[in-house]
C-alpha cells in the first residue's frame, strides 16, 4: 500500500515538475516573442491604468497573447510601477520585454507637423487647424488675441514662427506648438542677428525678419538667397524703391487673384514697395532660417536688378539698361 503511494507521490511530483518547466519555458518564450502584430500600432496608456488593465487592454487587440505573463515580467522586472501615461508606438520586433522598458521610458509616440518657408500666418492658421492630432482652442479666436495666448501680445503675427518640421506627442496643444514655433524662430533671428555684417542698412532684428521675408518669397532657387539679399540691401542703402511683386501681392490680400496688373504696381498700400520706399511695415511671409542668414549676411556685389528666368532662377543686373534687356529677353520674349 505504501509503496503505491509513494509511486502515486513521485508521479505527481515529476508531473508538477515537468509542468512547472513547461510554464517557465513557456513564459521565458513569451517574454522574448515579437508581438503579434504585421505593422506599426498605436497604443495610449491613459492615467490611471494599471498593469492589469494594460496587459488586458493588450491582449483584447490580440497584440500580447498571455496577459498574466505580463503582470508577473512587469513585477519580476519591477517595471509595473513605472510605466508612464501617454501614446506609444509597438512595432512587429518588439517583445513583452521591450514594450514593457518602453512604456516605463515615457518615450511617446512623435507626430509631425512642417511650417512651409513661405507661407503666410493665414496659411499655417488653415494648415493647423485641419491637423488631427494636435488639441485645438484657437480656431475662434483672433490672431491678436492668438499672439497674446502664446505670450507675445501687441505683436503682428506674420513672419512670427519658424519653417520646420516640429515632432510632438498626441495632446500638444495649438499653443504650445505656436508657442515653440515662435520662441524658436526668435532664437534663430537673435542668434542670427548678433552674427550680421556690418553697415546693413537694417537697424533691428525686427527690419531683418522683414528684409528675410521678402526674400523667402522672391526665392526659387535657395543658393540665390544671397544674391537677392545683396540686390534689396544695395537698393535700400542707395535710397531706392525695392520694386518687389511680393510685397504688392501681400498688400492686395483677398483682391489678389493669382495675377498681378499694372494698376496694382501703382495703387498704393503700406506694402507697396513701388509707391513706398523702405521696407514694408511687417513681414509678408515666413522667413526661414537660411533665408534670415540671408538678409544678415548678403552676398556682396554690384547687382541691382533681378528678373526671373523662367525657370525659377533670375538673371542679375547692375544697370538698368542691362535689367531691361533681360526683361525683353527673359520675360516678353516668353
Amino acid at each position: 500500500m505504501y509503496k503505491k503511494l509513494f509511486a502515486l507521490i513521485a508521479v505527481l511530483l515529476l508531473a508538477g515538475m515537468l509542468a512547472a518547466g513547461w510554464l517557465y519555458t513557456d513564459y521565458q518564450r513569451f517574454t522574448t516573442m515579437p508581438l503579434a502584430i504585421n505593422e506599426p500600432v498605436a497604443f495610449e496608456i491613459k492615467s490611471g491604468d494599471s498593469l492589469r488593465v494594460i496587459a488586458r487592454r493588450l491582449a483584447e487587440q490580440k497584440i500580447v497573447g498571455a496577459p498574466l505573463y505580463l503582470r508577473l515580467l512587469g513585477r519580476q522586472t519591477g517595471l509595473a510601477s513605472r510605466l508612464k501615461v501617454g501614446e506609444y508606438e509597438l512595432l512587429p520586433e518588439h517583445t513583452p520585454q521591450s514594450i514593457l522598458a518602453l512604456f516605463a521610458s515615457g518615450k511617446v509616440k512623435q507626430y509631425a507637423f512642417t511650417i512651409i518657408e513661405g507661407w503666410s500666418f493665414s496659411q499655417l492658421r488653415e494648415a493647423l487647424a485641419q491637423d488631427g492630432v494636435i488639441t485645438h482652442s484657437l480656431q475662434d479666436k483672433s490672431d491678436a488675441e492668438l499672439m497674446a495666448a502664446i505670450g507675445a501680445e501687441g505683436l503682428h503675427p506674420e513672419g512670427q514662427f519658424l519653417p520646420d518640421t516640429y515632432h510632438f506627442p498626441r495632446g500638444t496643444s495649438d499653443v504650445e506648438f505656436l508657442k515653440r514655433a515662435h520662441q524658436s524662430l526668435q532664437t534663430v533671428l537673435s542668434q542670427t542677428w548678433e552674427q550680421r555684417t556690418e553697415n546693413l542698412p537694417i537697424k533691428t532684428p525686427y527690419e531683418a525678419l522683414i528684409l528675410a521675408s521678402i526674400v523667402e518669397k522672391e526665392t526659387g532657387v535657395p543658393a540665390e538667397r544671397p544674391e537677392i539679399a545683396g540686390v534689396f540691401v544695395r537698393r535700400l542703402q542707395k535710397g531706392m524703391r525695392l520694386q518687389t511683386d511680393p510685397t504688392v501681392i501681400y498688400g492686395m490680400g483677398d483682391e489678389y487673384q493669382g495675377d498681378i496688373r499694372f494698376r496694382d504696381l501703382r495703387k498704393d498700400t503700406p506694402y507697396n514697395t513701388y509707391t513706398r520706399h523702405g521696407l514694408p511695415p511687417t513681414p509678408i511671409a515666413m522667413a526661414g532660417k537660411a533665408a534670415i542668414e540671408a538678409a544678415l549676411n548678403p552676398a556682396d556685389g554690384r547687382s541691382l536688378y533681378f528678373v526671373a528666368k523662367g525657370d525659377g532662377s533670375h538673371y542679375f543686373s547692375a544697370t538698368l539698361q542691362e535689367h531691361n534687356r533681360a526683361v525683353r529677353k527673359y520675360q516678353l520674349k516668353r
